[in-house]
């Protein structure tokens, strides 16, 4: 029986954060032992949003340092960037010919990220077909993806309809994997965890970096003073706990936060504490991995290698399909 297949990425728009590591890489290394995977650097999403060209060549290596400093194995995985793989960009394409317009129009992600923009191009409206080329060109059997991504995996199991009943059964459709750590707020207490937000802690940071950012966290807004009873369920930083501390002491933490035993600045110290102890072992693959620049570069190349080689099989297929490959002449 064949490997089932799973596929993801994260966008190379700044060092990859806490949130990415808890809400998709961890989940993915922890699914290694059940699916082959294909992990994409998804920098042509990240051109959908103004960024620093000059930046981007270094972004994206510092990606594939980082996916391979938190577990992911390319003996059990292929690890390679979006951009390499031109097959993704023609599928997209021509989902586009399938796609109702009324069903982009509904995406809620694009909605949110018009709000942060005043100019809204093309491609941001256009970003879930896109994703669902990345996705639909392996033929995986999952996608482990965050709770905000989950309506876009619906779009793409709607285009897998919309396609086969066209041009006949070909595309399956792939089912959603949601982690433990469906949604990781940031440190503003409101938002999703983002680098463009800067609310975030970035996977690579020191731990005295860490503590401060987390010091500087919101917490339970209506605890005003240090002698005033809080409420560890509406509380951002408590919620980042359960992911750190020992239950035991996570318990504690909530039965002296209500009873005013213990400050915000004691729980985020504590936080800190087992936050920095439990990223240790990733942020010292991070400093090895980053003194090997070929290794990644031969890790990236292989990757698109074995990704093209796939995806341009799926594509001469589709072409057939739709009657406009060259290899099928009258």
């Amino acid at each position: 029986m064949a490997q089932k297949i799973m596929l993801s990425g994260i966008q190379p728009t700044g060092d990859l954060h806490i949130g990415n590591y808890l809400g998709a890489i961890k989940n993915w290394v922890s699914l290694l032992d059940d699916y082959f995977g294909f992990f994409f650097i998804v920098d042509y999403h990240a051109i959908t949003i103004p960024y620093d060209p000059k930046a981007m060549r270094s972004r994206i290596h510092a990606a594939a340092v980082e996916y391979l400093a938190s577990g992911l194995d390319p003996e059990k995985c292929i690890i390679y960037v979006q951009s390499e793989v031109r097959a993704h960009t023609e599928l997209t394409w021509i989902f586009n010919t399938v796609t109702p317009m009324a069903e982009l129009e509904r995406m809620t992600q694009f909605k949110d990220k018009s709000a942060q923009h005043e100019e809204i191009n093309v491609g941001l409206f256009d970003y879930p077909v896109l994703m669902a080329a990345d996705i639909l060109l392996y033929h995986p059997d999952a996608v482990p993806v965050g709770e905000d991504q989950v309506q876009h995996l619906e779009l793409t199991r709607m285009i897998v309809r919309k396609f086969n009943a066209r041009f006949g059964e070909y595309f399956k459709e792939p089912r959603t994997i949601l982690s433990e750590a469906k949604r990781i707020i940031g440190l503003d207490g409101e938002r999703k965890m983002s680098k463009s937000l800067n609310n975030h802690i970035p996977l690579r940071a020191t731990p005295e970096e860490t503590e401060k950012l987390l010091l500087a966290a919101v917490t339970d807004v209506n605890r005003k003073r240090r002698t005033d009873s809080g409420n560890p369920d509406v509380c951002n930083v408590y919620s980042l706990h359960k992911f750190f501390t020992p239950d035991a002491e996570r318990e504690e933490c909530a039965k002296q936060c209500r009873s005013a035993g213990i400050g915000c600045v004691d729980c985020k110290k504590i936080l800190a504490k087992h936050m920095n102890a439990a990223l240790a072992p990733v942020r010292e693959r991070i400093a090895e991995y980053s003194k090997k620049p070929d290794y990644i570069s031969d890790v990236l190349e292989t990757g698109r290698k074995r990704a093209a080689e796939i995806s341009e099989k799926t594509l001469d297929e589709v072409r057939s399909l739709l009657g406009i490959s060259a290899l099928h002449r009258p």
